[in-house]
């Protein structure tokens, strides 16, 4: 999760540092800089308000996964779009597939952290994922130096579609479809089985 939680702050980190550039180089004004710059962190605020109650509903691994992949496809898209609307598609892809992984990746910290090593868990979450914007914006800035901001930014999306396949094939659903199972009995089970330790139910 830890991983899945830098990749989604190392996208974020190369967009404000490259995108308004890579706009800017296609001709786009700074007026319709700035409304794109607007529509990302709206699209992922609003977004985060419902993801986190569905993750609630159906789990927390594949809405990681998908958000982590939608993630992907808005980049993809802006790196291969040369046109206003091209470049708002991908940026409203990229807010909500920030808003599908960014609620989800705490709460499911949330549901195996015993709470008295819930906050040291937090911490050291948020530790990689907050780093995630700086590794974001230097290797993204050193990638655009030496090959160009297309590049730079077809890495970042590869990055992120890789910590997607990551997720999809290392993590564990931390949430308990069960309705009326014990969340302390579900949430030891889950704590021993991540120990290699069987447990029976």
């Amino acid at each position: 999760m830890s991983q899945a939680g830098l990749i989604n702050n190392l996208n974020d980190g190369m967009a404000w540092g490259l995108f308004p550039l890579f706009c800017a180089a296609a001709g786009v004004s700074l007026e319709c800089i700035g409304w794109l710059a607007a529509i990302y962190p709206a699209v992922w605020g609003v977004g985060q308000l419902f993801s986190g109650a569905l993750s609630d509903r159906i789990g927390r691994k594949w809405l990681i996964v998908a958000g982590m992949w939608v993630q992907a496809a808005g980049i993809a898209v802006v790196v291969m779009s040369t046109s206003l609307r091209g470049f708002a598609t991908g940026v409203v892809l990229l807010g909500a597939g920030t808003a599908l992984v960014y609620p989800t990746l705490l709460a499911a910290i949330g549901d195996v952290a015993h709470p008295s090593w819930r906050a040291s868990a937090v911490g050291v979450y948020r530790l990689w994922r907050d780093s995630g914007y700086a590794i974001g914006a230097l290797l993204s800035g050193l990638i655009a130096d030496a090959l160009g901001m297309n590049i730079a930014i077809s890495v970042v999306a590869a990055l992120t579609f890789a910590s997607g396949l990551i997720v999809a094939f290392r993590m564990r659903e931390t949430r308990q479809a069960t309705r009326g199972a014990d969340p302390s009995v579900e949430r030891e089970a889950l704590m021993a089985e991540s120990r290699g330790v069987e447990v029976r139910r």
